[in-house]
């Protein structure tokens, strides 16, 4: 068995998220998914089927993103951790979101560890 980390960090994207009347209009957020992911085996031949493809993730969450939104970061966290839990190699995903516009001098954010099944 091997076990890597496979990380997508700092993806910045507008998305409707919150709950106040300001918020009806999409802000930034950035979001930040770090994967521990079992293989088999280690890599060996330098091939992307030989590994989890994090295209799957990014795409995901932009979808969900150009979707209707979310009223809490709760929400949009679980969401993106149950997208990346779907790979059944994933055996623990931590997701994190951040607001960054909400105050002027700080973000604000939520953060998720949710594992797999074993295998």
């Amino acid at each position: 068995m091997a076990e890597y980390t496979t990380i997508l960090d700092d993806l910045t994207f507008p998305i409707r998220l919150g709950i106040h009347p300001h918020e009806v209009e999409p802000q930034r957020v950035r979001l930040s998914v770090r994967m521990t992911v079992d293989y088999d085996r280690a890599p060996s031949a330098d091939r992307i089927e030989e590994v989890l493809d994090y295209d799957f993730v990014r795409e995901g969450i932009l979808e969900m993103a150009a979707g209707q939104g979310f009223a809490l970061q709760e929400t949009l966290v679980d969401a993106v951790a149950a997208l990346c839990l779907r790979d059944e190699r994933v055996r623990e995903v931590r997701v994190r979101s951040m607001k960054l516009d909400v105050y002027p001098d700080a973000a604000v954010g939520c953060e998720v560890v949710r594992r797999g099944s074993p295998r």
